[in-house]
């Protein structure tokens, strides 16, 4: 053995020696138990972050040590096509370029960021083998695999016939910027400083006026009411009255609602309905109509009843410029304080202002869905661990709302919906058509241009909430055009259990479903874990899995989140070259407590790659005290327990109080503990004791044979966490193993006999 252990001679030949020998290789095996895990999917183009190395880790741990155990061990790898950031990406390229995806049709977009990805995709593929994850490669899935595309589009009809899709003009949160809808989850706040404007509305037959604070005033044109708390004894003696709308023809009611906050402005709000969400429930709940001012792409589009015309076309910003200024002309701003603080709302992957819009959208109906989904953690038929987390779970299930799952991007699964131009002339299309986008109703564009033409060219179709479809995954004639909207890629993501084990009647679904945990980021116990609990007994009637263990965050040596823009982004794969795989593995699983989020762990990383060495040089004194003698060591058993020494019995039952401790702590997903009690049985007990005094032995047929069975039996209590270093170990000493051939990754778990 080499005086020091160089992880960079080791890892990539043992991966492959992994993948040749057939133990990440699942089999259907009636005899064994199956034990299932799927690989939460990386984004297919991006690049691992620590959260995803942390969750290899952890996964990695429990596959080894299940296979070790005798169970028929399945872990399913795969990438997601992660539609919404993966565009996004692509369109920085292009904008590097000069371009944007105006510039491309529909079709031609999706061919360029497929290309694109998969360009990518083996980049990330490479860094889940670099980090050691005994995956089965031969069921490797992409979300955007034919097979799982079907299986999404057939949920989908499935939902539509059990009348759970619907329709529905609704108040959504919708990017400009970015020209997709975001569900209330995806939606970041920051804190920013604008000016509050307080306006005055007239009020009819009056002299008088009643102030309204606002930072918005450009959406004053979508007004339909003014509203205050009915505490508020201010305006007791105007509920019911009427004010005059400025810069408009409209009269507007004076009401009363408990929404209102009587600390904020005046008391008095505006209610745009078609602009905010809390007055869109207002306006719901008192009958009012819904007015939008401002369009899809960001600009303003005015009512008939609008005085003032100069605002209309142009973007938020400068039709708010231009609405406080005729306002100030007309002696309607009575005053603007410019330090008020509030909190805003943007697009969690841009950052971009959230510009609430009325737009017609699909949306899943999930009372039937969520019930039964809630039912199994009540009951404990689905586990969430650490336990402190599930209250989170319980809140979102009671809280949550139709959820809506289509966005306006081109990379994505297409929803199967079809509009017939002819009995939808109201279709707003926008086309390209010789390198220049064309827009309108398609009645009006087909007046001008061919149908064959529009569809070649169709970048974005969005039809009115009335509009006539028909759900078919082919398109049901010849003057059809299919919805462009893609599916939320939750929607999609939401089934992965069930189209990575290829549901509804394939083999493995049979013997592998339900699987046995899900290991993934607390942050996503509402968008996902909870979805694909839906889904699961909605498809098949049992949950997808048994467990959920939710970890931490991975945040900055500083404790801040990780930011490109703060500079404090840690790259795994610089530590896992300067200090080996398994140092980084150890150090994260060492780092993490109980779920909780927790500062990028250097320290531990740091004490693990002096572990690595520590057990290597254990080794090496091993062999080297074995070559030594002349005499054949015989293997320990039972029947020398009546010759070992008081200190040989020490070092036994610490080993089998530690197999005990580790096991517990892993049947409670407590993994920082069971990497502690490994880490102080070697380092302490085996290492700097038992070894020590061993040397000073003269019975060294009996101190070696208990210190080879203890230090192999340490080498696989350590394999699931340190994969890398323990196969190196066992393949250097397999003349002393009583099975030379042997691979670590397929030996016997150890228990207190063996």
């Amino acid at each position: 053995m080499d005086k020091i252990y160089n992880h960079k001679l080791y890892e990539e030949k043992i991966y492959e020696l992994w993948e040749k020998s057939g133990a990440f290789i699942a089999k259907r095996d009636p005899k064994k138990k199956p034990y299932t895990i799927v690989l939460p999917p990386p984004n297919a183009s991006g690049r691992m972050h620590t959260g995803n190395v942390l969750m290899i880790a952890i996964e990695d741990l429990l596959i080894r040590r299940k296979r070790m155990q005798g169970f028929e061990t399945l872990w399913i790898p795969g990438t997601d096509h992660a539609g919404f950031e993966t565009q996004i990406t692509y369109e920085r390229e292009l904008k590097k370029a000069g371009k944007s995806r105006f510039d491309f049709d529909r079709n031609t977009l999706y061919k360029n960021i497929e290309n694109f990805v998969f360009k990518n995709k083996n980049l990330i593929e490479k860094q889940i083998r670099n980090m050691g994850a005994s995956v089965d490669w031969t069921r490797y899935k992409f979300t955007l695999d034919p097979d799982v595309v079907n299986t999404v589009t057939a949920t989908f009809q499935k939902l539509h016939k059990d009348k759970l899709i619907y329709r529905d003009n609704y108040l959504v949160n919708f990017c400009p910027i970015c020209g997709t809808t975001f569900a209330d989850l995806e939606v970041k706040h920051k804190t920013r400083t604008d000016p509050l404007y307080y306006i005055k509305y007239p009020l009819k037959d009056s002299h008088d006026f009643i102030v309204v604070a606002t930072v918005r005033p450009e959406t004053m044109f979508g007004d339909v009411a003014i509203s205050v708390n009915p505490k508020d004894k201010r305006y007791n003696k105007l509920i019911g009255k009427t004010a005059l709308l400025p810069l408009t023809k409209r009269e507007i009611p004076i009401i009363e609602d408990f929404m209102v906050d009587i600390n904020f402005g005046t008391g008095a709000v505006k209610i745009t309905p078609g602009h905010d969400p809390n007055d869109f429930q207002v306006a719901k709940r008192h009958n009012l109509t819904t007015i939008s001012v401002i369009d899809i792409n960001g600009k303003m589009t005015l009512p008939s009843d609008a005085d003032y015309k100069n605002i209309d076309g142009l973007t938020v910003n400068k039709a708010r410029e231009k609405t406080v200024q005729e306002l100030k002309e007309k002696n309607l701003i009575e005053n603007i304080d410019n330090t008020y603080e509030h909190s805003v709302a943007v697009c969690y992957k841009g950052g971009h202002d959230i510009e609430p819009t009325i737009l017609p959208n699909w949306f899943v109906k999930v009372k039937t869905l969520k019930e039964p989904a809630h039912e199994v953690v009540k009951k404990g038929d689905v586990k969430i661990y650490p336990k402190w987390q599930e209250s989170k779970y319980h809140r979102w299930m009671e809280s949550m709302l139709d959820w809506p799952i289509s966005r306006q991007v081109v990379w994505g699964i297409r929803i199967p919906a079809w509009y017939s131009v002819i009995e939808n002339e109201n279709l707003f299309i926008t086309f390209l058509n010789k390198g220049k986008t064309e827009a309108g109703d398609v009645k009006s564009l087909l007046k001008k241009y061919a149908f064959k033409e529009i569809e070649k060219g169709l970048q974005t179709l969005i039809a009115p909430q009335t509009a006539k479809y028909v759900i078919s995954n082919n398109k049901p004639g010849d003057d059809f055009l299919q919805e462009t909207d893609t599916f939320d890629t939750w929607f999609s993501s939401g089934q992965w259990p069930l189209v990575t084990l290829g549901y509804p009647n394939s083999d493995d679904f049979n013997y592998f479903y339900p699987t046995d945990v899900l290991e993934t980021a607390w942050e996503i116990l509402r968008l996902w874990v909870s979805r694909m609990i839906m889904f699961g007994i909605y498809l098949t009637g049992k949950p997808p899995f048994k467990d959920v263990y939710l970890h931490g965050i991975v945040r900055a040596l500083d404790g801040k989140k990780m930011s490109k823009s703060l500079g404090n982004v840690i790259n795994p794969e610089e530590y896992q070259d300067e200090f080996g795989t398994d140092a980084l593995r150890m150090g994260l699983i060492s780092g993490t407590a109980n779920g909780k989020d927790f500062n990028f762990p250097r320290d531990k990383v740091l004490a693990y790659r002096n572990f690595a060495n520590k057990i290597w040089n254990i080794a090496r004194f091993i062999l080297m005290m074995f070559e030594s003698k002349e005499i054949e060591i015989p293997f320990f058993s039972e029947v020398m327990l009546d010759k070992i020494t008081n200190s040989d019995r020490d070092i036994l039952s610490k080993m089998e109080k530690t197999i005990t401790n580790v096991d517990l702590s892993l049947n409670k997903y407590r993994f920082a503990e069971a990497a502690d009690f490994i880490y102080h049985f070697i380092w302490d007990d085996l290492a700097s004791n038992f070894l020590e005094t061993s040397k000073q032995r003269s019975d060294k047929n009996i101190s070696l044979s208990v210190l080879r069975h203890v230090y192999l039996t340490s080498l696989k209590l350590l394999h699931p966490f340190m994969p890398f270093i323990t196969e190196a170990i066992w393949g250097e000493l397999k003349d002393l193993r009583k099975y030379p051939d042997e691979l670590l990754i397929t030996a016997k778990w150890p228990n207190k006999s063996s």
